[in-house]
Parts: C-alpha cells; sequence; structure tokens
C-alpha cells in the first residue's frame, strides 16, 4: 500500500488522521457537487486538526490519501471503477482506477493504521422484493475502523439494517440522538441503543471496544443539521417512487444506488444534495474530533 507523505508523517507523529471513501466523489455525486463535496470534507478535517486521507486504488495501487492530480482524475470519474473490498485485488492487479466503497475504505484504512472514517451514509440492507445487502455491513462486522455516518442511505430498508448491525455484533451509537438517522432526514423513528454526548465519549467507547479485542467496526450516526434537513415525509414519497422507476427501467446492482440517490435528489428539487453535502461536511469534522481524541496526551504517552 502507498501511504501518502502527508498521512505517513501525521501517522508517525501522533496527528490524527481521518479516511475518507473515494466512490462518493466519483460516482456518487455529480459534478460539480463532487468536487464541492471533496474540498467540504478536506476543509472540515483539517479545521478540526487532523489530517484527510482519501482511500482509493489509484492506477492498481492501493493508495491512504491521493495526490492532487489523482483526485482531479477521480472527480472527472471517467473510468474509474466503483470498487467494494472483494474488488480491490482485482483492481490493482489490473493498473485500474478504483473509487472506494465504504467497504473498500475501512480495508485500506485497516491497513494503513487509520482508525476513524468518515462518510455520508453507510450501506445496508436493500428494500423488498430485492433482499440484497450491502458489502459494507459484512466490512463493518470484520473491519476494526469507526465509520461516521448520518445512517445508512435512505432508499435502504433502515430498520432491517439496524437489526444486521446488532445480529452482527457492530456497535451503534447516535451522536446526540436517540433515533437513527435517516441520511437526508434526520430521524428514521427507529430507536438506538446508545448515545454520546462528545467526541471524547465515543472516543472512549472505542477504547473500551479495542480493548476486549473486538474485531468488529463501530458506527456513530449524526444527523443532518435542521437547517438543511429534509423532511421524513418528503424522503419517503421521493424513495417510493424512485424505487418503482428503478424497478420498471430495471436499474440493478452497484448502478442501482447512484441512480436512486440522483432521482430523490430531483425529486426534492436539489433539497437531498443539499442535505447531503452538509451532512458529509459535519460527519468529517466530528470524525477528526474522535480522531483528535484518540491520540494519546503527552502526559499519558510520556507516563
Amino acid at each position: 500500500m502507498r501511504i501518502a507523505p502527508e498521512v505517513a508523517a501525521a501517522l508517525r507523529g501522533g496527528t490524527p488522521v481521518v479516511a475518507l471513501e473515494s466512490s462518493v466523489f466519483a460516482q456518487g455525486l455529480p459534478a460539480p457537487a463532487n468536487r464541492e463535496a471533496a474540498d467540504r470534507m478536506m476543509r472540515a478535517v483539517r479545521a478540526s486538526g487532523a489530517v484527510p486521507a482519501v482511500m482509493a486504488v489509484a492506477r492498481g495501487v492501493a493508495s491512504a490519501g491521493l495526490e492532487p492530480d489523482e483526485l482531479a482524475r477521480f472527480l472527472l470519474g471517467e473510468g474509474v471503477r466503483k470498487v467494494s473490498a472483494r474488488d480491490v485485488p482485482l483492481a490493482m492487479a489490473q493498473g485500474a482506477d478504483g473509487a472506494t466503497t465504504v467497504a473498500a475504505a475501512m480495508m485500506l484504512a485497516h491497513g494503513a493504521g487509520i482508525a476513524v472514517l468518515a462518510t455520508g451514509g453507510i450501506g445496508g440492507v436493500h428494500r423488498a422484493p430485492a433482499y440484497d445487502e450491502s458489502a459494507d455491513l459484512l466490512e463493518l462486522a470484520r473491519t476494526p475502523v469507526l465509520v461516521v455516518c448520518s445512517g445508512a442511505k435512505a432508499i435502504l430498508d433502515l430498520p432491517a439494517t439496524a437489526e444486521r448491525l446488532e445480529t452482527l455484533g457492530v456497535p451503534v451509537i447516535g451522536y446526540r440522538t436517540d433515533a437513527m438517522p435517516a441520511f437526508w432526514a434526520r430521524t428514521s423513528g427507529f430507536p438506538l441503543a446508545a448515545r454520546a454526548e462528545s467526541a471524547a465519549e465515543v472516543a472512549a467507547a472505542w477504547r473500551m471496544h479495542r480493548a476486549l479485542g473486538r474485531p468488529q467496526g463501530m458506527v456513530v450516526m449524526q444527523p443532518v443539521d435542521a437547517s438543511v434537513a429534509v423532511s421524513a415525509a418528503a424522503v419517503r414519497r421521493a424513495v417510493r417512487a424512485a424505487d418503482r422507476r428503478a424497478s420498471i427501467k430495471k436499474v440493478r446492482g452497484a448502478a442501482r444506488t447512484p441512480w436512486m440517490l440522483a432521482a430523490v435528489d430531483a425529486a426534492t428539487k436539489g433539497k437531498a444534495r443539499a442535505a447531503n453535502l452538509a451532512l458529509l461536511e459535519a460527519n468529517a469534522a466530528l470524525a477528526a474530533a474522535i480522531a483528535r481524541a484518540l491520540v494519546p496526551r503527552e502526559g499519558a504517552r510520556s507516563g
């Protein structure tokens, strides 16, 4: 794995690092919103005292951190594959560009020694009749990385996703919320078992999780800010309509999620995209605060 010089220096020197998935930039958002998302997330990480590291396969090289010209290539999206964890070795062997999903980004982050990842929404259990399941869930069950998100993407079956995370033994913490967020909407109405009020509290829970030798990751769910949130009712209507159209058009597999996200954004007249950009930025800032809280204090290190 190639670790970018700034990221490597941060890891050596004890500066907090936050991993970012790259699929949201290459496939999840259209231009120029994808550039805005990248800029806002990386600025938020830096403003909170951490170093951002975009996870990707760059021309066959598994990378923790992209150079500016590489990021520009990924933002164009031409010839860039969407890669989950299973796809990374083949993309490397074929010298391809691969934009990482949450699952692939977790795998690469763990390999690089990065404990915290920020994203928008994790994958999950798809709605009936598909009953598909995102590889993100299984990766969370076997890779110890803390993922900050705004719940699972609202196009999914959120209660089933929450139940699946419980079955897999993945701790889920609501950040200043008692209910699972619904990505563009602040709440799904589905209760969460745990709540934290600060980054330090999340960091303490993560330390205990790792001290017990648990192999799973951890999910921290932060609701989108109320000023840009879409109402839960509007999200439900838009998702139902998009789901029907996707089934008629036979949109399947990896193409379904970005297609659905674009359809919901169109149905909400751009409100969904504005909420998406805001929650990406807020999650990056929270992830950086948690990563900073995980760095041992000088006194603790010397003692």
